[in-house]
């Protein structure tokens, strides 16, 4: 006959280190799976400064090249006659062209500032640049705006057209 036993389950310090292992583990990926959660809303945010700054950049483009002075008052944007009325435009909050506020996007800034900054050899251009900030966000915009609708133009390439 032989005194072995048969061993039948797991001793106290077995058991510890296996749920130590399984704790350390379980700590590991919950640590990455909440990496992923803080940063999964970060691609929306960037598309959402994206296509607001597009969205200002093609509104500044499609006005006429000059125009009449306009100081820019708010949110509001219906008077701006042609892109040097957008120069130091700033707004807390996305708002439409008539000046109410897109509730959604509240969290979201925007500046303007348009420059003379020949281009090309071309001296009637305009250097758009659209700043869009959220909190620590932040996404510049940069476009030219020539005179492209001037027929004639002085030596130093300025337009002569009224």
């Amino acid at each position: 006959m032989s005194n072995k036993r048969r061993q039948s389950g797991m001793t106290l310090v077995e058991l510890i280190v296996a749920i130590v292992i399984v704790s350390v583990g379980l700590a590991g990926v919950l640590a990455v799976f909440q990496t992923v959660v803080r940063g999964s809303a970060d691609p929306l945010i960037r598309k959402q400064m994206l296509a607001v700054a597009e969205g200002m950049m093609e509104e500044i483009a499609l006005k006429p090249y000059a125009g009449s002075a306009v100081v820019p008052a708010g949110c509001a944007r219906a008077t701006f006659a042609d892109i040097d009325d957008y120069n130091g435009y700033a707004s807390t909050g996305i708002c439409d062209l008539e000046g109410n506020a897109i509730g959604h996007l509240a969290g979201y800034d925007v500046a303007v500032a348009v420059v003379a900054d020949p281009l090309g050899g071309v001296a009637d251009a305009r250097r758009i640049t659209v700043t869009v900030t959220r909190g620590a966000d932040t996404l510049n915009m940069v476009g030219w705006r020539t005179d492209w609708a001037c027929d004639s133009r002085d030596a130093g390439g300025a337009c002569l057209d009224p």
